[in-house]
C-alpha cells in the first residue's frame, strides 16, 4: 500500500485541532506528537503517515485550519514500509482512491518545473543546436538527442497548471519564458546553422534537396496534431502518477525544438516555405500541449472528484444500513 510522509510543525495553540483532525482519520497512521520540539519555527512537532488515497483529504484539512501559515507542512513519498494494518486499511477504508494522485504533489512538482534560471535557457540553446546538426546531417538520432535535452515541456505543462488554477502570474510567466527562450534558440541556432552553409559542413544529401528528417519537421498534418494531443494526454498521467519513463516518452515524440531548430536552419539556407512549414509546426504543438494539458487536468480532478464521492455515498449507507 502506498504511503507519504508528513512532517508538521505547529503553533501549541493549534496542535489539539491537528492531532484531533489527524487522530480520527483511519488513513492516517503512526502518528508521533512531539510537544516544544521544533525550532524555525518553534513549536510542536507532528509527524505521521497517511495512506495515499487518503493524502488529499487530510492535507486539505490541515490547510483549512491554516497549518500551512502559522507552522509548516512537509510532506515525503515513502519508497517501502511494512504494515499490515495499512494494506488492510488501504483495502477497506479507500477501495478505489487506493490509486488516487496527490494532488499537492502533483502541482509541487509541476512548480518546480515553473522556475527558470539561466540554464533553462541554456538548455534550450543547446537542444537547438544539437537539432540543427541532425537536420542538416539527416540524423534522426541527434533530433531525440535533442527532444530529450529541450526543457520546455516543463514550461508547457507549468502554463497549463496555471490555466487550470486561474493563475494569471503562473500562465504569465511561462509564456515569457518559453517565448524568450525559443526566441533565443532560434536566434542563436540561426548564427550556428549560417556557420554551417559557410564553410559547406552540412552532408551532400542535404545540399542536394534530400532531407527527410527537416520534410518530417516542417510539414504539419493531422498527424503532428494527434500525436501532440496524444503526448499531451500521456504527459498529464504520467506527472500524477510519477512514472518517469512515460514522461521521458513525451519528450522524444513531441516536434517543438526540432522545429525551433528548423526554423533556423530553413531560415540559413534560404528555404523559406520550410521556415513558415516549422513555425506553423512549432506553434501547433505548443497549443495543442497546453490545451489538451489543461484538458487532462480538469478531467482527472473531475473522474477523482467522482470516485470520492461514491466512496463517502457507500460509506454512509453502510453506516446507515
Amino acid at each position: 500500500m502506498d504511503l507519504i510522509h508528513v512532517r508538521a510543525v505547529s503553533p501549541p495553540g493549534l496542535t489539539d485541532r491537528v492531532v484531533a483532525l489527524l487522530a480520527d482519520d483511519p488513513c492516517v497512521l503512526n502518528l508521533i506528537v512531539q510537544p516544544g520540539a521544533a525550532r524555525n519555527p518553534d513549536g510542536d512537532a507532528i509527524a505521521c503517515d497517511v495512506l495515499t488515497g487518503g493524502a488529499n483529504e487530510v492535507l486539505r484539512g490541515l490547510r483549512d485550519i491554516r497549518l500551512d501559515q502559522f507552522g509548516s507542512i512537509v510532506v515525503e513519498p515513502v519508497d517501502m514500509a511494512f504494515s499490515g494494518r495499512a494494506d488492510e486499511g488501504g483495502r477497506e477504508e479507500l477501495g478505489p482512491l487506493a490509486r488516487a494522485p496527490v494532488w499537492e504533489q502533483v502541482e509541487a512538482r509541476i512548480r518546480a518545473e515553473a522556475r527558470y534560471p539561466p540554464s533553462f535557457y541554456l538548455y534550450l540553446v543547446v537542444a537547438g543546436l544539437i537539432g540543427s546538426v541532425g537536420i542538416v546531417t539527416n540524423s534522426q538520432i541527434l533530433i531525440v538527442g535533442a527532444m530529450v535535452v529541450g526543457p520546455e515541456y516543463g514550461a508547457i505543462v507549468s502554463i497549463a497548471l496555471g490555466i487550470d488554477r486561474g493563475d494569471r502570474a503562473t500562465v504569465r510567466r511561462g509564456l515569457k519564458a518559453l517565448g524568450a527562450g525559443l526566441t533565443l534558440t532560434v536566434a542563436v541556432t540561426f548564427l550556428f546553422s549560417l556557420m554551417i552553409r559557410g564553410f559547406g559542413f552540412q552532408s551532400q544529401a542535404f545540399e542536394a534537396g534530400l532531407r527527410p528528417v527537416a520534410d518530417l519537421i516542417n510539414t504539419p498534418n493531422f498527424f503532428s496534431v494527434a500525436v501532440a494531443t496524444l503526448a499531451g494526454v500521456v504527459g498529464i498521467v504520467s506527472l500524477t502518477e510519477a512514472r518517469t519513463s512515460a514522461l521521458l516518452g513525451v519528450f522524444i515524440s513531441v516536434t517543438t525544438i526540432p522545429a525551433a531548430a528548423a526554423i533556423a536552419v530553413s531560415v540559413a539556407f534560404s528555404s523559406w516555405q520550410e521556415a513558415w512549414g516549422s513555425l506553423i509546426q512549432l506553434l501547433v504543438n505548443i497549443v495543442v500541449l497546453i490545451l489538451v494539458g489543461t484538458g487532462t487536468l480538469r478531467s482527472q480532478r473531475a473522474i477523482w472528484r467522482r470516485v470520492s464521492r461514491r466512496r463517502e455515498g457507500h460509506v454512509t449507507d453502510a453506516e446507515h444500513g
